[in-house]
């Protein structure tokens, strides 16, 4: 890890050492020498926030502008000893230290799920309050055309079901408006009973539309790697999921039905899961001849696969999976350890640490999917200490030529830039199950804004949202042979789902390009601006100042139209209405005891863990029209204050002095924002987004929108990167997250530190 991610950069240094200078100007400059001692936690120079129960705090009861906040310590990229790790756990416990204490005692409470929920809550409210994201949308909540009928595929969130397309409903026609509500209301009186499919095919042909047996859709980034285990991205994740099954699979009614398990078996004392695998299943390669067969050790190799490539999928069952967290630390290098096994060839058990009530949730994602061990040892591929990504023998997952399949379907042909294509797998266990015989990815390079509408016009895409550009064309073209406009009939409202996409902040910057080409997103700023920034972006109340000062009704409104932007804004990173309590719970929040009764969504619980924060937003509202009957955290914009910004900034201005940076007009704090000039709504959106931080907060606080002009240099600012040191921002809007599993966990754990947190490179850090 050392020598990949050991920086010599110029820039930074030149950055670092005049942060040192500023920082010693001030009298509560970090002084701390040793990377690896734990940072004091940001005090808050504020009484409306207490410390936690039993703990003191220095300065706590202090007024703002006293001096109670300490600049952060600084690292020398240059010099011989410095360490990525040691810096990233340092601004880590700097800027979440707090989240993370709660977190890990949330996580240790295993067998009251409704005291874990709360706690995880609370937890959550710890990393609002830290200010390191902005919730901006969740996924859906857009005008969309299509042909496909709702209930084609499951809308549960977690895990990869939502991707599988063998039992789609799709016509050849796109599908009337009113039409659809016929069948949203046909698929709630039927969900639960295995009938919707039937019926909907037959009500749709009934009523004059024509079912066909292929499938097309956009995309617009090709995968690096095809191997499903060795990332946790859905651009790479997505179009490997129609190509293999698993061990259980959601239907569109969100049923769970057996996949490769015909039948489990789960323990009394909920330790121990045994699966009944499937026989006469076969692995096959691109071009259908068999290479091996399903055996239960698929699934053992898989998992080991999974951690030995370090892309997280394993860390999700670590504490999980009996003995599976010392074989991730190293604490021993015998796989055999791990509470996974192949009894027989159709027999696998799974022993787990503790009882997990979402457990077989996880096994809808692509931490639990097998892989032929046979296949992938005769692509070169190793396991443990001899796992080797950079041997020239090991190709495996280099294309769809270089996996195995023992799913519906057989990649025919993926080429960059253009399209990427599926046929049926003749040799799979269900083949006369699957109702769509051919997918079709066709490539979108996003620079023609009604591209995506024009083409699901002409039927060369089955589905599509509607863009702002969209939804004025779709309002003028007529239907052909009618008055009636093709958005007066076909348009529909997606669905709010459980992805919660977020904006982040770089707490240690590393780059001022893209770590890939020097060339490429090139900030301008100075050394001196740098540093600056840097200090500013690891004090609280500036980052509170920046995600309090954006008008994202005004930011969204540039990609999906006035009527709908506040629709689809969320206000909390776990949505709030993921789950509720069953049972009744008292606790401590912040020194009082505070009762949630049974019925209590969790963005309520987290509401009142910000408030008793002293956070003035709003991540959840009493809404008995919402979907739920209680309440909501969606569909309003909860942070946006430019008041509470500016007030929030005063308080910062006045800390940054004390380490010597002096923020006005004449001398403002510079943020980068990379922004995709190819793009029009998109940069558009950027644009809305400067104009608000900078009338907000009064010119003091200048955003520059650094030009991407191509989608490969604004992926590679940041959602193509791998580790913190690549992010090449200080505010980025592309990244999010949605559930692998049915608890808020599954979101939380992405924030963790160590390289245990996907997302937590997204801020700067490992």
């Amino acid at each position: 890890m050392n020598k990949t991610t050991k920086r010599v950069l110029a820039l930074m240094l030149a950055v670092m050492m005049l942060v040192s200078a500023l920082a010693a100007c001030g009298d509560n400059a970090g002084t701390s020498s040793d990377a690896n001692t734990s940072s004091s936690s940001e005090s808050t120079p504020s009484s409306e926030v207490s410390s936690e129960p039993g703990e003191s705090s220095e300065g706590e009861d202090e007024p703002a502008g006293t001096g109670a906040w300490t600049a952060p310590e600084v690292f020398d990229m240059n010099a011989e000893d410095y360490n990525h790790d040691d810096a990233s756990s340092y601004y880590y416990d700097y800027t979440l230290g707090d989240f993370y204490k709660e977190y890990e005692v949330a996580k240790a409470e295993k067998l009251d799920v409704n005291k874990r929920y709360v706690m995880e809550a609370l937890a959550e409210a710890k990393l609002l309050a830290a200010a390191v994201m902005l919730p901006t949308t969740a996924n859906g909540g857009n005008y969309a055309i299509g042909r496909t009928a709702p209930g084609s595929v499951t809308t549960n969130s977690w895990g990869n079901d939502s991707e599988r397309h063998h039992n789609m409903i799709v016509t050849t026609e796109p599908i009337k408006t009113a039409d659809r509500d016929h069948l949203k209301q046909m698929l709630t009186e039927l969900r639960g009973t295995h009938t919707y499919e039937a019926e909907a095919r037959k009500w749709l042909t009934e009523n004059g539309y024509t079912l066909k047996d292929s499938y097309t859709q956009a995309f617009t980034s090709f995968p690096v790697s095809w191997d499903l285990l060795s990332s946790s991205r859905t651009t790479e994740s997505y179009p490997v999921v129609p190509t293999f099954d698993g061990l259980v699979e959601y239907d569109g009614e969100n049923n769970e039905n057996p996949a490769l398990a015909e039948s489990w078996d789960v323990s009394e004392d909920g330790l121990t899961y045994t699966f009944h695998i499937r026989k006469g299943v076969k692995w096959v390669d691109s071009q259908g001849r068999e290479v091996a067969d399903v055996k239960a050790d698929d699934w053992v190799a898989g998992l080991q696969h999974a951690v030995d490539c370090g892309a997280g999928l394993g860390d999700l069952m670590d504490g999980v999976i009996m003995g599976l967290h010392d074989y991730i630390s190293g604490e021993t290098n015998d796989f055999t350890t791990v509470g996974i096994t192949a009894s027989d060839d159709n027999t696998l058990v799974y022993t787990l640490e503790e009882p997990c009530t979402y457990f077989l949730s996880m096994l809808h994602y692509s931490c639990a999917v097998p892989m032929s061990r046979d296949y992938y040892t005769s692509q070169g591929g190793k396991f443990g200490a001899d796992f080797d990504p950079e041997d020239p023998a090991y190709v495996y997952g280099s294309d769809p030529d270089h996996i195995a399949y023992n799913g519906p379907y057989l990649i025919t042909n993926a080429t960059e830039q253009n399209s990427i294509n599926y046929e049926a797998n003749p040799t799979y266990w269900n083949a006369d199950n699957i109702t769509i015989k051919k997918i079709n990815w066709l490539y979108n390079d996003n620079t023609d804004p009604t591209k995506a509408y024009n083409d699901m016009k002409a039927g060369t895409i089955d589905a599509t949202g509607l863009n702002t550009s969209a939804v004025e064309a779709a309002k003028t073209d007529k239907v052909e042979g009618t008055d009636a406009t093709w958005f007066d009939t076909y348009q529909y409202v997606t669905s709010t789902g459980m992805t919660s996409y977020q904006a982040f902040l770089n707490v240690m910057r590393s780059t001022w390009h893209n770590d890939r080409d020097e060339n490429e997103a090139v900030s301008p700023q100075t050394p001196e601006d740098a540093a600056r920034t840097h200090i500013a972006m690891n004090n609280v109340h500036f980052r509170r100042a920046l995600v309090t000062s954006v008008d994202r009704v005004s930011w969204n409104a540039q990609t999906v139209g006035d009527t709908l932007a506040p629709l689809s804004l969320r206000n909390s990173y776990t949505p709030g209405t993921f789950c509720q309590l069953t049972e009744d719970v008292t606790i401590d929040v912040n020194g009082e005891s505070m009762t949630f009764p049974a019925g209590t969504d969790y963005g309520k619980i987290l509401q009142a863990g910000l408030d008793a924060e002293g956070f003035k937003i709003t991540v959840y509202k009493e809404d008995p029209s919402a979907e739920n009957g209680v309440g909501t955290g969606d569909g309003f914009d909860g942070w946006y204050d430019p008041a509470y910004a500016l007030s929030e900034l005063n308080i910062a201005i006045e800390e940054l002095a004390t380490a010597g940076v002096t923020v006005d007009e004449s001398n403002p704090i510079q943020v980068d924002l990379p922004c995709p000039t190819y793009d029009t709504n998109r940069n558009n959106q950027k644009n809305s987004m400067k104009q608000s931080i900078e009338k907000a907060l009064e010119g003091k606080v200048i955003v520059n929108l650094v030009s991407c002009d191509n989608s490969d240099a604004w992926m590679y600012s940041g959602y193509w990167t791998d580790y913190g040191y690549q992010a090449n921002y200080e505010l980025f809007d592309l990244s999010g997250w949605g559930p692998d599993y049915q608890d808020p966990c599954s979101y939380l754990d992405a924030m963790l530190p160590d390289y245990s947190g996907y997302m937590a490179k997204c801020i700067g850090l490992f």
